[in-house]
């Protein structure tokens, strides 16, 4: 091997082609290998607290009911413009979160860091399910929001780390479907806490988001650190004694050196990306690694790269502004405001939304890449438009006048479910998979921080200015979001190339630039050079 670099002293060289696992269906990798099955059936945990398409699902699905139970009215009476601050101020958290957690992640190991997540996490429920007053309840909500956005990017990162390749994709599926299974759930212990006559009857729905955290960042200690972490460590070793217990193979395996040799070419392209790039940085500790890391984003809006990282953040702009978490988060509100009398019956029929969402995000999971992004989405949106617009012109000719008309306002909730369904299985997860495929290698990771940062800020303008919306303009509440949908059509229509089934170089020829055809060049030459590395099994076997 021609190499000028420190190597570890482990490694040899052999001849061998690269060994591939066959494709195999979920249910088949997951008996096979107990461990994955553990880590699936925890990633699912991981879904239903925090989530992938919205990080707060279980808190969502609380928060929703939560502000409609009378203890809760009567210990924090609030306007509509402080309700949705209350509501919002999670995902003020979320944002801030979700920029602050790159460095740790990278310095003190995924693991430690979802711990130091989970305890921020458990800290402002326990503020939240303990307060007394408006200003602890909203100090931890926003402490919860920090936990939340911090996890709504280590969760996901840490599971694609530690997943074999033939499950991978079914992880990410099961933890989608976990998301909306997170909100379900949410809405059925508020339905069955309204009958407390006490506050517990609020409290106990935001303080069992406690045991989640806690099960969460201990349970995360029982599992290994992520190999790909390990390597960029250069803890070569503990690196493929992590991938032999994983994958419950001996490390001489010929597969698990290969899943090794492949994360070793992955960490020293990155490293040779740095090199190139900003040599003047290399070497310069801490100050060199923040202006690495900064010139990263500056590039995000050099040519080629500005349109792709327009499209994800305008993507994630209209999965809000559509007003499907609005619906989420006030549903009950949203139900009384359409005639609806009563708790009992304005909760039960936001039990409904939780399960629609739930059942109508599985065709997704499996056929996304039959039906296509662009044209799914399209159709949603004119579904969704139409489904808005009826809700506003039934709203606004009986607003007021509800008595007699009870019919009426079913048609509106039965529109409702319409639309949850639409955006379920379109705008809901697609958001998210066209800013993770649009972006070349390099510049992943800090391109969807800035599409994730955009959710989570135009998450936190709807649930602030919902409240008052609803109040002050009534069924033109329904009209402004009727309208950013057909502009999400709009949008769609002559923005949004269809991304399904093209490779990472043929994004190129979509938006324009040539770094992935350039990142290609490098890697080729990287995966010479390390085609035969192997490393001897010199130390204790991890696989048991």
């Amino acid at each position: 091997m021609e190499n000028n670099e420190k190597q570890s002293p482990f490694i040899v060289e052999v001849t061998e082609q690269p060994i591939r696992t066959k494709p195999s269906s979920a249910v088949k990798g997951f008996l096979d290998n107990s461990y994955v099955f553990g880590t699936a059936l925890f990633a699912s945990i991981g879904g239903i607290t925090f989530g992938c398409e919205c990080s707060s699902a279980y808190d969502i699905g609380v928060i929703s009911g939560v502000q409609e139970m009378n203890t809760f009215v009567a210990k924090f009476p609030m306007s509509s413009t402080e309700l949705g601050f209350v509501v919002a101020i999670l995902e003020l958290g979320a944002w801030i979160g979700s920029w602050l957690t790159a460095y740790p992640a990278d310095r003190f190991s995924r693991k430690y860091t979802i711990v130091i997540a989970c305890a921020v996490f458990v800290l402002g429920s326990a503020f939240q399910g303990g307060a007394q007053n408006v200003s602890y309840l909203m100090a931890g909500r926003f402490i919860c929001g920090l936990g939340v956005g911090s996890l709504s990017m280590l969760v996901p990162m840490y599971q694609s780390e530690i997943a074999p390749p033939e499950v991978r994709g079914s992880l990410v599926s099961l933890q989608q479907l976990a998301v909306t299974f997170g909100i379900l759930i949410a809405f059925w212990i508020n339905f069955g806490t309204q009958y407390i006559n006490s506050e517990a009857q609020w409290r106990i729905p935001l303080c069992l988001q406690i045991i989640l955290g806690v099960f969460l960042g201990v349970g995360i200690l029982f599992f290994p650190f992520s190999p790909r972490w390990l390597m960029g460590q250069g803890r070569e070793e503990e690196a493929i004694q992590v991938l032999s217990k994983i994958r419950r193979r001996p490390i001489d395996d010929p597969l698990v050196q290969q899943e090794w040799r492949d994360i070793k070419i992955s960490v020293e392209f990155d490293r040779e990306l740095e090199r190139q790039q900003y040599p003047q940085y290399i070497g310069q500790g801490v100050k060199g690694r923040f202006m690495i890391s900064l010139m990263g984003y500056r590039d995000l809006f050099r040519p080629g790269m500005f349109r792709r990282v327009m499209i994800g953040s305008v993507l994630m702009f209209f999965q809000q502004f559509c007003g499907t978490n609005s619906l989420i988060y006030y549903a009950p509100t949203i139900f009384k405001s359409v005639g609806l009398t009563g708790n009992t019956i304005s909760l039960l029929a936001t039990g409904i939304v939780g399960i629609i969402n739930l059942v109508s995000t599985i065709p997704t999971v499996l056929f996304l890449d039959v039906m296509g992004r662009k044209r799914t989405l399209m159709v949603a949106s004119v579904f969704m438009t139409a489904s808005m617009a009826v809700v506003a012109i039934i709203s606004g000719i009986y607003e007021g006048n509800w008595v007699g008309n009870e019919g009426k306002g079913w048609a509106c909730v039965a529109m409702t479910y319409f639309f949850i369904a639409n955006f379920a299985y379109a705008w809901g997860p697609i958001g998210w998979v066209i800013p993770a495929e649009i972006f070349p290698l390099r510049s992943r990771a800090k391109a969807m921080s800035v599409t994730t940062s955009s959710n989570w800020m135009n998450n936190f303008i709807i649930a602030q200015i919902t409240p008052p919306m609803l109040e002050g303009i009534g069924f033109g509440t329904y009209i402004f979001f009727a309208c950013f949908c057909f502009l999400s059509l709009i949008f769609v229509w002559f923005f949004v190339p269809e991304t399904k089934g093209r490779t990472l170089e043929e994004m190129d020829e979509l938006f324009g630039g040539k770094t992935a055809k350039l990142d290609k060049e490098i890697l080729q030459r990287i995966e010479e050079k390390y085609s035969g590395a192997h490393l001897q099994p010199m130390c204790k076997d991890a696989s048991a």
